[in-house]
């Protein structure tokens, strides 16, 4: 392709549970659409997390009312920079059915991808120690073991976990699919 102009802007939403690899897959993607020529602002829900939630890292493990608000600000942030012509790459949890809604309603181009991933392998990741401290008592309200997620009734894309599949699989299937939707 190498035209930006082939690259209409939108919302690609990576969603999944702590740990399924959502930042990685989300980085891969942004890389690759970068590389073709178009306009990417890639948004990590930790970083924008520790922005919305002035500092209060844990905000959006804990109290489900101040995780949804923030997922809620998450939609419209992405809305309003893939309205200045980006495609927006972003990884949250954000397993809010009323989220994904508004987002379907309200962003053009809205690509839903769910990183489906069982409890098991992603306790043996745990890269930010969630499900240890859980496991421990250390922590609670943690979306998918003590608070329930929303699995995506409606996901653009659902990619089922398999040891064999690369990230570089992952990441090149969803921009095949994404290219097919969104170009013309």
């Amino acid at each position: 392709m190498n035209s930006a102009a082939v690259h209409p802007s939108g919302v690609i939403w990576i969603t999944g549970l702590s740990g399924a690899g959502k930042s990685t897959v989300a980085a891969g993607v942004a890389k690759e659409l970068r590389a073709d020529g178009a306009p990417v602002e890639l948004l990590d829900g930790d970083e924008l997390r520790a922005v919305f939630a002035a500092g209060d890292v844990d905000a959006g493990h804990h109290r489900s009312n101040a995780r949804q608000a923030l997922a809620h600000q998450y939609a419209r942030l992405a809305h309003l920079i893939s309205n200045q012509g980006f495609t927006v790459v972003i990884a949250t949890i954000s397993l809010f059915r009323e989220v994904h809604a508004w987002n379907r309603a309200n962003i053009g181009n809205y690509f839903e991808v769910y990183l489906k991933v069982p409890i098991e392998e992603l306790r043996r990741r745990d890269p930010k120690g969630i499900y240890r401290r859980f496991d421990e008592g250390h922590l609670t309200e943690v979306v998918g073991l003590d608070l329930p997620a929303d699995e995506p009734e409606a996901a653009d894309v659902v990619v089922e976990f398999s040891p064999a599949r690369t990230i570089k699989e992952i990441v090149d299937g969803l921009i095949t699919t994404w290219t097919a939707r969104v170009v013309k």
